[in-house]
């Protein structure tokens, strides 16, 4: 059991670390393709944090679900996963900038697609752990 929350901790470093340089990565195309980053509002420590945050909580997730369903997990886990990072969007969609922000229209253009980062490297990372978790 220790074993298993350890892997799934290093786990979440690993997706939360990849899906935050993928985001900061994402930000510096958006800026070159569009002229405008947000960054006062998506700043690399709020990207990161962001990646990390929502890796960590995926890892305890998996690990709740891991003890109701057995083997079952890992099919009822990516759907969740996938059916809450498209609800996650609601957020960037709905968020109101400041007034003098320029350009607010720009904004769900760079955060909707951050939103789908950590899911992506969960399904990237995860079948390197085996059957260890």
């Amino acid at each position: 059991m220790l074993k298993k929350i350890l892997l799934l901790a290093l786990l979440a470093v690993l997706v939360g670390v990849l899906s935050g340089v993928a985001g900061i990565v994402y930000q510096k195309v958006y800026i070159e393709t569009v002229g405008e980053g947000f960054v006062e509002i998506a700043s690399v420590k709020n990207i990161i944090g962001a990646s990390l945050l929502g890796a960590f909580v995926a890892a305890i997730g998996y690990f709740l679900l891991s003890l109701v369903l057995k083997g079952k997990t890992e099919m009822v886990f990516n759907l969740l996963f996938v059916i809450l990072s498209f609800a996650s969007i609601l957020g960037p969609i709905g968020f109101k900038l400041p007034l003098e922000q320029e350009m607010p229209e720009l904004f769900p253009g760079l955060a909707v697609p951050m939103h789908f980062f950590p899911a992506l490297g969960w399904f990237a990372l995860k079948p390197l752990f085996g059957k260890s978790i």
